[in-house]
């Protein structure tokens, strides 16, 4: 990661005026996020690494005081001992090849998420925690994990059964979607999980409620103690005494925050459009499919903020490709310029992990600052 002097972004692209775009990242906020989650969940928390695998947030977690990472291949296995040789593996990825299995075994993951019986039987000689992953028709998230994975309710029924009879801890894991901002989804979860491990006649170690935390992305900051405090007081009516550890696994709501994305201005066309040095296929993938944000900061290269009425913009890519354009016209002011910066905010979740090189655009490494 570069190293600079400058506290600011603002600082940096003034001092430096780069024609590329630049990802910064503050490790402070970081920190502050985990500790948050480590402050306000009533359970164990763990990383996603999927969300930003970068050794520099995988080092500061670490620092931070995250010692066991959501894992989804032998690849984030590999990167997560990396930062830390001791940390616990949870791997919760269902499908998996044989050589992926065989890795796991060598990593020595501490949980492995099941949802049908072959992946049970797959994982059944590994010797760790199985956690039966099922789904709910719940509302609430930007889009959902349940098209995808998760057994259904009398599925996980089944395979609980047979997971008790390998002696290993039981355990139960959902994901309510990602970007979900209504506590009532995680509510849903947790009550359906009493329900469905009471009708297979078994005690669950532990139960794990996903990710799907949301990020600052619009209008106002989520409060994410509310959601903690709806988790816990779920749990408690729904299991009573008996109730089961708690595990959470934030991916983006653990580092989005950390991260802010400067672009440039390439051209702004006679009908308005706004031709970014960056677009789909780099850091500002994930707006194509979760929608724009309202977190734009517009500077001139001395620094100066823009300040003109807001004018709905469509926003291209930098790329050949027609499709590199963001879904929906974007509010920017109406004295943009040619060679001004568009800092987007809340920009370290899958900013780095999806982003191509894509025509010769793409992201450099992250430079670090001490504050946004």
């Amino acid at each position: 990661m570069k190293h600079s002097p400058l506290t600011t972004p603002e600082g940096y692209l003034n001092d430096n005026r780069p024609d590329q775009p630049v990802l910064f990242f503050c490790p402070e906020m970081l920190h502050a996020q985990a500790r948050r989650f480590q402050d306000g969940f009533p359970g164990l928390v763990t990383y996603a690494v999927k969300a930003n695998p970068d050794p520099v947030v995988l080092d500061n977690l670490v620092a931070a005081g995250i010692d066991t990472f959501d894992v989804a291949s032998p690849a984030e296995m590999a990167a997560v001992r990396a930062a830390h040789p001791g940390a616990r593996l949870h791997y919760n990825n269902p499908v998996r090849s044989e050589a992926e299995i065989a890795a796991a075994r060598d990593f020595g993951i501490a949980s492995a998420s099941v949802d049908d019986r072959a992946g049970l039987e797959a994982v059944a000689g590994l010797g760790c925690e199985i956690a039966v992953r099922f789904k709910l028709p719940v509302a609430g998230a930007a889009y959902d994990f349940g098209s995808k994975f998760g057994a259904t309710p009398v599925e996980a029924e089944d395979l609980l059964r047979r997971a008790a009879d390998l002696g290993v801890p039981l355990a139960m894991t959902f994901h309510p979607g990602t970007q979900c901002d209504d506590p009532a989804a995680w509510v849903a979860y947790i009550e359906a999980a009493a329900q469905i491990a009471a009708r297979a006649g078994v005690r669950l170690a532990r139960l794990n409620v996903g990710g799907g935390f949301p990020a600052h992305r619009q209008g106002n900051a989520p409060d994410l103690e509310v959601i903690f405090a709806r988790i816990a007081g779920a749990v408690a009516r729904a299991f009573g005494a008996d109730a089961p550890a708690l595990v959470c696994e934030p991916g983006r709501a653990m580092v989005a925050e950390a991260f802010c994305l400067a672009t440039r201005v390439k051209a702004i066309r006679d009908s308005g459009a706004v031709f970014l040095n960056d677009g789909i296929y780099g850091g500002l993938s994930e707006l194509r499919d979760i929608g724009p944000t309202d977190r734009l900061t517009c500077l001139s290269p001395d620094g100066t903020h823009r300040a003109g009425a807001p004018v709905e913009r469509i926003i291209f890519g930098p790329t050949c490709d027609s499709l590199d354009r963001l879904p929906a016209p974007v509010p920017l002011p109406r004295d943009l310029q040619n060679g001004d910066y568009v800092i987007v905010s809340g920009m370290g979740a899958y900013s780095l992990s999806i982003a191509t090189r894509f025509n010769g655009y793409g992201l450099d490494r992250p430079v670090a600052v001490s504050a946004f």
